[in-house]
């Protein structure tokens, strides 16, 4: 009595969000996959090219922004994932963007294996700069209570063990490696080199931070253009997740500069350009 009570209350969507009810209808249905991916890196501007992109005609909007199927959701399924995309066969390019993937050890593979032929956006930001605005948004959400520094200080010991965990497809997810890996998202040429070693360089556009802020309009069509589509005259280019922080302490500053300097030049030999950090 009990066990056909709760499929009522499910069947009626009195047990769910109303999310989770929607996937939970779109998974029976014939639904397409992604054509692009935004696959990071976080505090990098993705919210707000995801907004850019998806005022655009041809580009399909998923049912939630960040899918996150390729690290967090793996063991839900294609069904799972297909569900939060345009219906198979329509016209249209459908976008995942979850800023997770770049990082995550396993999503590289995992989604080439699904996306042999999906293009990719990476957004990259001066590193420094990237680790203290994770750190505020941390803080903001009250998941960290250490200061810049002693987190830095804390972070190997926080992620590292679970960084081997995810590597080895032990676990899927893991809260710590998420929230606290502010100077390991910066070593960016090591992630972008395990994506390349799965996808050819033609299917990946990089695109720099603080360009995208000096020229939203531009760098959205060229966005646009890499996706194959025609540009946009007129877009509504409002910031997402913008937000000031304290001053960094010139010292923190130092260090981590120094820190990030060779992995920028490899970056940037990996790139053939300059980033300008």
């Amino acid at each position: 009595m009990h066990a056909a009570l709760t499929r009522t209350l499910r069947l009626f969507g009195l047990l769910e969000p109303g999310r989770r009810v929607e996937t939970r209808i779109r998974m029976r249905q014939a639904r397409a996959l992604p054509d692009a991916l935004i696959i990071g890196a976080q505090k990098c501007g993705t919210s707000s090219l995801h907004n850019y992109l998806t005022q655009h005609p041809g580009v399909i909007a998923p049912l939630r922004k960040e899918v996150h199927y390729f690290d967090d959701n793996y063991r839900r399924g294609e069904h799972w994932y297909r569900a939060h995309f345009g219906r198979a066969g329509g016209p249209g390019i459908n976008l995942d963007s979850s800023p997770y993937y770049l990082f995550h050890p396993l999503a590289a593979q995992r989604a080439h294996e699904l996306l042999p032929d999906a293009k990719l956006i990476v957004m990259l930001r001066d590193p420094v700069r990237r680790a203290y605005s994770h750190y505020w948004h941390e803080r903001d959400k009250r998941r960290e209570t250490l200061s810049f520094k002693d987190a830095l200080d804390a972070e190997q010991q926080r992620i590292a063990r679970d960084a081997d965990r995810l590597a080895r497809g032990e676990i899927d997810s893991s809260r710590d490696h998420r929230r606290y890996s502010y100077v390991a998202r910066g070593r960016y040429a090591e992630q972008l080199e395990c994506w390349l070693a799965f996808y050819p360089a033609r299917q990946l556009r990089v695109v720099r931070f603080e360009s995208f802020v000096q020229e939203p309009l531009s760098t959205l069509n060229e966005t646009l253009a890499f996706l194959g589509l025609a540009p946009l005259a007129l877009a509504r280019l409002e910031p997402r997740n913008a937000r000031k922080y304290p001053p960094l302490e010139p010292a923190t500053a130092a260090r981590l500069q120094a820190y990030f300097e060779p992995h920028n030049r490899r970056l940037e030999v990996l790139l053939g350009r300059s980033m300008g950090w």
